[in-house]
């Protein structure tokens, strides 16, 4: 079982929003690009609700979200992990990304939506115990996973729970 490394963030100094996810698929490692997986309803998502469709290419699509403060980041900074099901996630070789060191870079961020459990079970357990006072101002949301392996809603039923995101952010 190899290590794999995530990415850096998709981040611009005016993001108010951080979506965290746990750790790139498979594809995603090979595409070089967060949710790279075609059957991934991320950016059919991000289409529908700020244009950032899957048919443009993926700068584009990265550039649309950092101008509606949109941040994408994943609690994983590496893991050994077989396949890319988060089920698969050696949890005694996980490393997670600087938080405080982030957090304290894009100060306007004011909220953390989780996508799916995984990503919000480690978040809660390795770092958000570690933040001090400076950030509990952060409100946090898990939405239903965008993940093809997790199909018990469809896409129109997963846009409606993201359209939390696009809610103005409460300074």
């Amino acid at each position: 079982m190899a290590e794999i490394e995530g990415f850096a963030p998709i981040v611009s100094k005016n993001a108010q929003v951080l979506i965290l996810g746990s750790m790139p698929s498979e594809v995603s490692l090979l595409k070089q690009q967060y949710y790279g997986h075609p059957s991934n309803a991320f950016w059919p998502i991000m289409g529908a609700l700020f244009g950032a469709f899957p048919e443009l290419c993926y700068e584009r699509r990265k550039t649309i979200l950092m101008e509606n403060g949109i941040a994408v980041w994943d609690v994983l900074q590496s893991c050994h992990r077989h396949g890319s099901l988060d089920s698969n996630i050696k949890l005694s070789s996980i490393r997670i990304n600087d938080f405080a060191g982030f957090l304290g870079e894009y100060q306007l961020i004011r909220r953390v939506f989780f996508n799916g459990g995984m990503a919000e079970k480690v978040y809660k357990k390795h770092i958000l115990p570690g933040l001090d006072q400076r950030f509990a101002y952060l409100a946090y949301q898990r939405l239903p996973s965008t993940s093809p392996a997790h199909a018990s809603l469809n896409l129109a039923q997963k846009i409606e729970a993201w359209k939390v995101i696009k809610q103005p952010v409460v300074k």
